[in-house]
Order: structure tokens, then sequence, then C-alpha cells
């Protein structure tokens, strides 16, 4: 298939909109450096990340066109999901398990259910191809951002019609519901991040970059979103276009963010082959993690906030302890 992008799943590098530096923060780790568990089994990039929403699992999606799922705390691989016939480009679990849902370069989002591997659910995806997909908190909807622009909603218990948002005129990397499932959020090559009504398909905001954005994510009380572009990590408020706090420290793109379940924290994963912690009320580093060859591609927290996991272009998995003890 023709494409002006590589469907090779890479977050790719963002494309300088001659955005202005901010003055650097401290990169100074507050922590010793963690070792990592390394999950081996994926034979080409890791492509996509996710814990389960009781942390024991781990599912990842990687460019070998395979989705894999891993005991988060003995690292076993527990399934392999095959049938893909492109790149899997990002994976999300459904809250009760039960689900995966994947974006590929396939034409089309698709549900596996968990517990085997049989052949899974086509969602219809109007001939686009979905490059970024997300669960709502109760499970009902899916979400997918497409290589052309519009974002879709599914049905989750049916591969009904969708409804279908435009407004983003260029790839969608990254989309994620706010924690009651009124609003959507998605990031897109346009230069733009937007936030929707989920029930009208309404766009409520835009939130202008200077590049490319490869990541966004709500904060658990969706009050704040957390955004990636070029080398730094963008924190917003949710409900207007004010201007965000910037976190900088990373040396080259940042590819991947989310917030801790309190929201205290935040996660991100670069170009510069690094995972870093950040404070997000102060914006200090408060952990760099480095164990990964080569660009870590998608990160997230456990849902109890003691480990990460992140996946890189080295194909590897890694879990990584950062408890940092009671709040």
């Amino acid at each position: 298939m023709s494409s002006s992008r590589s469907r090779s799943a890479s977050p790719h590098r963002s494309r300088s909109r001659s955005a202005s530096p901010a003055p650097p923060r401290s990169t100074s780790p507050q922590r010793p450096r963690a070792q990592p568990q390394e999950l081996k089994g994926h034979r080409d990039w890791v492509t996509s990340v996710a814990f389960s929403s009781d942390g024991k699992q781990i599912v990842s999606g990687s460019s070998d066109k395979t989705v894999r799922v891993w005991d988060s705390a003995s690292g076993a691989q527990q399934m392999e999901l095959k049938g893909h016939a492109c790149a899997v480009e990002s994976v999300a679990l459904s809250p009760d398990g039960t689900q995966i849902v994947v974006g590929s370069g396939d034409s089309a989002a698709h549900v596996w259910h968990s517990a085997n591997a049989v052949r899974p659910i086509e969602l219809n995806s109007h001939q686009e191809f979905i490059v970024s997909v997300a669960f709502s908190s109760d499970g009902t909807q899916i979400v997918g951002g497409s290589e052309n622009g519009p974002v879709l909603i599914w049905d989750s218990s049916n591969d009904a019609q969708p409804m279908v948002l435009k407004g983003h005129d260029d790839y969608v990397r990254s989309v994620a519901f706010s924690p009651d499932g009124k609003q959507i959020v998605s990031g897109s090559f346009d230069g733009t991040a937007r936030i929707w009504d989920s029930a009208t398909g309404k766009q409520l905001t835009k939130l202008q970059h200077n590049c490319d954005v490869l990541s966004v994510a709500f904060s658990l009380d969706g009050k704040k979103i957390v955004s990636t572009c070029e080398n730094n990590v963008l924190i917003w408020n949710s409900t207007s276009d004010d201007q965000p706090m910037e976190l900088t420290g990373h040396s080259d793109g940042v590819t991947s963010a989310a917030f801790s379940s309190d929201g205290k924290r935040i996660v991100s994963g670069s170009y510069d082959k690094t995972v870093r912690v950040w404070d997000s009320a102060s914006g200090e580093v408060l952990q760099e993690l480095q164990g990964h060859s080569s660009m870590v591609t998608s990160v997230a927290f456990s849902p109890d906030g003691t480990k990460i996991v992140s996946g890189s272009e080295d194909k590897t998995v890694c879990v990584w302890d950062v408890n940092f003890g009671p709040a």
C-alpha cells in the first residue's frame, strides 16, 4: 500500500514548527537508577505497551505484527496474538481485562478476546488506517485515531458504524478518553491536540503546538492533559487553551507520556533512549531510567503507580520499579 509515511509504527520524528525553547528545569534525578525486568519475545520494534486495570498483565504491540500478553510479576509470556497483516501500532486493554483493541496498518481496528487467540472482531473504520486506540473507562466505547485525520468512536459491544470526528488533517498519533468518558483528547501531526465531546462529536478545545503531537493523556481527575512536543512534555488545563507548563530535560524527541493514577507524577519516553519520571507540580525530574539500547516508543504507569512499563525500538519491554512510597 502506498503512503506518504512508513507504516513501520515508529513514533516518527517531530517536524519543527519554530518552537521557542524554554529555560531548562532540573534534570538531576533524585533517586538511584533502577534496573528493569526485561520481557523478550518480540522480533521487531515494540510500538505500544499498556497495563491491565488490575496491574497483573502487560500488553505489548510490535512491528513484528503480533500482540503479546505478559504476566507483570514474573515476566512470563501468557499469549501471542497473530494474524495482523501489518505492523501493530497501538494496543489497549478494556477495564475488565476481557478485550484487547489493536490499531494497525490493516486498514481497520480489531478487538481480540484476551481469554483466547481466536480470530478478532474487525471494527468498521471507513477504510481508514487506525494508528492509535483507547477504551473508555467503563469499557463501552473505543476511540481510534487514523492516519488521515478523522477520529472514530465505536460501541465496543458490536461492529456498528462508528461516529466520525473531523477536524485534524494529518496523522492522529494518540487518543485517550477522559476518566468520566465524556471527553476525548487526540494528538496529531497537524500540530494540534483537540478535545472532543464523546457523545456529540463536537470539538470543544484546540491546543496549539509548534510540532507534531505524538502523545496525549488525561490525568485521573480529568483536569489536566499531558502532551509531547519535540523534546518537551507539556501539561495543559483541560478546560482551556491557556499556555501549558513545559517540562524540559530530554535530549531528543519525546514519544510518549502518561500521568500516574494520583496525578502527582508523569512518565515520559524518548528518542534519547531514556524514561523519565517527573513531578507534575514542580516539573522537576524525579528519576531518569536508563536500560534501553534504542529509542523508547511507549510508556505507562501501573495502576498503583509502583511500576512503569516501557517499549522500545530495541525489541524489548522493560518493567521498572519506581515505588516512591506513601504520597
